[in-house]
């Protein structure tokens, strides 16, 4: 996902001390905090790419499933940065699933279009599994709630709790329309053809905006409300719906 002049080994480093840092400053409940995080984060990572690889597969483009995209190993998908900032800021990525849009073979639907099914396809499967957990949370609530206040309980929720927000801040994250993100991908594949023109032609300088945005936090300050409304929004949903079934 980095590239174009960014030395990785710089960003390594930078990470390597905020990391240290963040964990020798931790108390007891944030570290258990981190505990649920990181399984959360994993399958946040492992479903959004393998959803983005299965798409192109079905697509006609084999390229994800030559270069061994199209599993659940989560191995295959996670990406250094992206996995350290889900863990720590509920924003990231994973490691980026390469198509060849001349290899779809849908002929009722533009290559551009296929290529933003494929972007959309991470977002929504993140969006899907933040909507299951949030079943399973509300109904444990609703059926179990001796077993809720449990030890084993606590953990479950915690763990339920964190991957809603995991997969609600991967799938919102993912759909800024910058470069290089999936909206970006999404967004160039529908929009006018001058429109596209314009996007291709200025990538570059939207892929900059991106890392000036990232690097100085504006885009989780942007991100978080969102991510907040979704949350509330399908929490209250998903109890109606339970409350009308039990």
């Amino acid at each position: 996902m980095f590239g174009y002049g960014v030395d990785k080994r710089v960003l390594y480093i930078l990470f390597g001390i905020l990391i240290a840092y963040s964990l020798y400053s931790m108390s007891s409940s944030e570290w258990l905090s981190l505990l649920m995080t990181l399984p959360a984060v994993i399958v946040a990572i492992t479903f959004h790419e393998y959803a983005h690889a299965n798409a192109a597969d079905k697509l006609g483009d084999t390229t994800p499933r030559n270069q061994g995209r199209l599993t659940l190993n989560p191995i295959a998908h996670l990406d250094p940065f992206g996995f350290i900032l889900l863990m720590f800021a509920h924003i990231g990525w994973g490691k980026p699933v390469e198509i060849n849009p001349n290899n779809f073979v849908n002929s009722n639907k533009s290559r551009g279009f296929c290529e933003a099914m494929v972007a959309l396809a991470g977002p929504l499967m993140n969006f899907f599994i933040a909507v299951v957990s949030c079943f399973a949370f509300v109904i444990m609530s609703s059926i179990r709630p001796g077993f809720v206040y449990s030890n084993l309980g606590q953990i479950l929720m915690m763990f339920l709790q964190t991957l809603i927000v995991i997969n609600i801040g991967l799938g919102v994250f993912n759909l800024i329309p910058l470069p290089p993100l999936d909206g970006e991908k999404i967004f160039r594949n529908v929009l006018p053809y001058r429109v596209q023109e314009w996007l291709t032609r200025n990538y570059y300088t939207l892929y900059w905006v991106f890392m000036i945005l990232w690097i100085f936090g504006l885009l989780e300050i942007i991100v978080a409300p969102v991510i907040n409304v979704i949350m509330k929004g399908l929490l209250f949903v998903v109890t109606n719906i339970v409350g009308l079934i039990l």
